[in-house]
């Protein structure tokens, strides 16, 4: 029996030694096979057409031509999955931000050394393992964005709550779907699998382009209508109920999923607390983080709903969840922003006895 292809990877970068630690860090996995590397874009596009790799991996600062210039002319004219690695910095994390939007699956914050990326090959593999799995598809040309949903409920019950979790392809999806949600809304809070840094970028970006007030979440935030809070990159997010609200806690636990922030332990916390007031979703994203906590809020009473295969970048958490059962609605990404707003103008169907009010300490980080 032939042994299973391995996934072929061009580095791209101008750091001789950064393409080598990257180059040695992914051979390192049994699955991946680096084919060659590139200092800068124009040598990067006659490696592709000579190896026809599956995943690049790309620096964002190189001379000659910057890599998201190169990423945007790649993604129209010879389409191939891209992991950004970019640096940990304001000016980084905005670039980051503008390469998902042109186009790459994944971005990853490069090590301030780069003797260091042997600290983060693990995940880096991992990565761009995801990269090669997505469903990727020629970027269309800009549309005009669908109008904004109107809520025919202007007030809400205090204890309603959205969640919404993704991993690869997510930040794209969440655009989609905040960006046609009104302004009145009960709270939401949402895990994306995204590094620190990366994810304040991402939440001020999402804040110029809907109605909602988005940002990072903070520990003991208030979650209150009309915003919308992101968890932080390195950190878990959870929510209490506490004296008569919503409450974000934050902390440093161990990675569950190969990630953290983890959509299980934000929906699990809601299930607890929220229970039949909340609506929660998983869009797309690789592996199954968040089906387990989907199942603890459906058995609370909760709505739920998951994208569907032909939208998603990479059918991976939806598709956990739904096997599990615990989805009520299947939905392709464009109708999910309506189906959240009628899901919280509808009273909950189901008792809230097992989302009895808890006291905590507003202090408490666990």
């Amino acid at each position: 029996m032939n042994p299973p292809k391995k996934t072929r990877v061009l580095v791209v970068d101008d750091s001789a030694v950064v393409r080598r630690a990257v180059s040695e860090a992914l051979s390192a996995d049994p699955d991946l096979e680096v084919v060659g590397t590139a200092c800068d874009p124009y040598v990067a596009r006659d490696k592709i057409l000579e190896l026809n790799p599956d995943v690049l991996t790309l620096d964002i600062e190189m001379p000659r031509m910057d890599g998201l210039t190169f990423l945007r002319i790649l993604q129209k004219h010879r389409p191939l999955p891209v992991v950004v690695l970019s640096s940990l910095t304001q000016a980084g994390s905005r670039a980051a931000i503008d390469a998902l939007e042109a186009g790459a699956v994944d971005v990853m914050a490069k090590p301030g050394s780069a003797w260091a990326i042997g600290d983060v090959s693990q995940q880096l593999a991992h990565r761009v393992k995801n990269a090669a799995a997505a469903r990727f598809r020629r970027l269309p040309e800009p549309a005009a964005r669908p109008p904004a949903i109107s809520s025919e409920t202007s007030s809400f019950h205090p204890r309603q709550l959205i969640l919404l979790g993704a991993s690869t392809g997510g930040t794209e999806a969440l655009k989609q779907v905040l960006s046609r949600l009104p302004a009145n809304l009960p709270g939401i809070c949402i895990v994306q699998h995204i590094p620190p840094v990366f994810s304040h970028a991402f939440a001020e970006r999402l804040n110029e382009v809907c109605a909602l007030e988005i940002r990072e979440a903070a520990a003991g935030d208030e979650i209150r209508p009309g915003l919308v809070l992101i968890a932080p990159g390195d950190f878990h997010m959870m929510v209490i109920w506490n004296k008569g609200r919503y409450q974000i806690v934050l902390n440093q636990g161990p990675p569950l999923h190969y990630t953290r922030p983890a959509v299980d332990h934000l929906f699990n916390s809601a299930a607890t607390c929220a229970g039949p007031y909340a609506v929660a979703a998983l869009l797309t994203g690789m592996g199954s983080d968040g089906a387990l906590g989907m199942q603890k809020l459906k058995a609370a009473g909760a709505v739920t709903f998951a994208q569907n295969q032909e939208t998603c970048v990479v059918y991976g958490m939806p598709r956990a969840a739904a096997e599990l059962g615990v989805v009520d609605h299947v939905l392709a990404l464009d109708d999910i922003p309506a189906a959240l707003v009628r899901a919280v103008q509808s009273p909950p169907t189901r008792s809230a006895g097992s989302a009895r009010p808890e006291a905590h300490s507003s202090s408490r980080n666990l």
